[in-house]
């Protein structure tokens, strides 16, 4: 998506084109992108001849600067457009539609694949066109991959990445493009996308009414979809059957603020959970607090639990408790 810049130089470009060369042009372009241009265009004051001579020449070296790029490369265009124009306007140039390049690769479709599904999928192919891929992925997305290759392809392939040097956007799409095609021929991979645990998730976000009420709608539809959501649920009332040792750590992290506010609006039986790992005297200056606050809003107590909930899920993704146990469970 075009910053709101690009938008305006793009609509004066549309509008002094004409009706006539814009409509293909906007058939080409995806629906939120039209949506965005399309009131751009409408809000659009009369633009001077100045400026306007100025967004075409613009476009038109945007354009040149691609066509060298495609034929030798980014050093090859930032050669060609210091000579014709200068340093300093070749520089704005060649950032820009770097930074757009970078920001359409054609690997998007990559960024929903598991890690271990995606090195799966491209284990195969040559060492350089793996380095090129996990190069255009996010970084996080990228080591994950690199780490379920196989050993002996690991060291070959980060030297790869190291190395690479300016490659042509059009062979990058190209490859991109191959990749996606030949991705789609295989029922055997799966995106990331949906599902029961995601279900999960937006549940947990939702206030806990309207949460509530659309279980219960869904039940009578489909008890077992739902007791499954509920399986991947956590909620703040669920801290109650965690052991001592994972409420210490959760206490450790919380703010306090936070959790006298989400205390406050539980039941007495996960109060005195938190309350039991607590000092005498943290006990009573937090109940203390409780009373001073008087009528809290559901939506304040809501968004506390929910911070406390985070701060559970986090200590548990790094391994120091599980959610997974209850107050059986024994930490060595």
């Amino acid at each position: 998506m075009m910053n709101e810049e690009g938008m305006k130089r793009a609509a004066a470009i549309m509008i002094a084109l004409g009706e006539d060369v814009t409509s293909p042009v906007l058939a080409a372009m995806d629906e939120e992108e039209v949506s965005e241009l399309t009131k751009v265009i409408a809000t659009t004051a009369i633009v001077s001849p100045d400026k306007m001579d100025e967004y075409i020449e613009d476009f038109y070296n945007m354009m040149l600067a691609k066509k060298f790029i495609a034929k030798g490369g980014l050093d090859y265009a930032k050669s060609v457009l210091v000579k014709s124009l200068g340093p300093e306007r070749a520089r704005k140039i060649i950032d820009r539609l770097t930074k757009m390049l970078e920001q359409s690769s054609g690997f998007d479709f990559l960024s929903k694949i598991d890690p271990k599904q995606l090195a799966k999928f491209i284990q195969t192919e040559h060492p350089q066109t793996i380095a090129l891929i996990l190069a255009h992925l996010d970084p996080s997305q990228a080591a994950e991959s690199l780490a379920q290759l196989p050993e002996d392809m690991k060291a070959d392939i980060t030297l790869r990445i190291s190395n690479l040097q300016d490659i042509s956007p059009s062979v990058v799409k190209t490859l991109a493009r191959v990749l996606e095609e030949r991705f789609e021929s295989l029922s055997s991979y799966n995106v990331e996308v949906g599902g029961v645990k995601s279900v999960a998730e937006i549940f947990n976000r939702m206030d806990r009414i309207t949460s509530k009420s659309t279980l219960e709608k869904l039940e009578k539809e489909d008890p077992e979809l739902v007791q499954a959501i509920r399986d991947m649920m956590f909620v703040f009332e669920d801290i109650k059957v965690l052991n001592d040792v994972a409420l210490q750590e959760i206490l450790k992290k919380a703010d306090k603020k936070a959790l006298t506010l989400a205390l406050k609006g539980t039941d007495p039986e996960t109060q005195e959970r938190f309350f039991k790992n607590m000092s005498a005297r943290a006990v009573e200056t937090m109940k203390e607090e409780m009373e001073y606050m008087g009528p809290i809003k559901l939506k304040e107590v809501e968004k506390a639990q929910h911070e406390i909930v985070a701060i559970v899920r986090e200590l548990d993704e790094e391994g120091v408790i599980s959610i997974g146990g209850g107050e059986e469970d024994e930490y060595v």
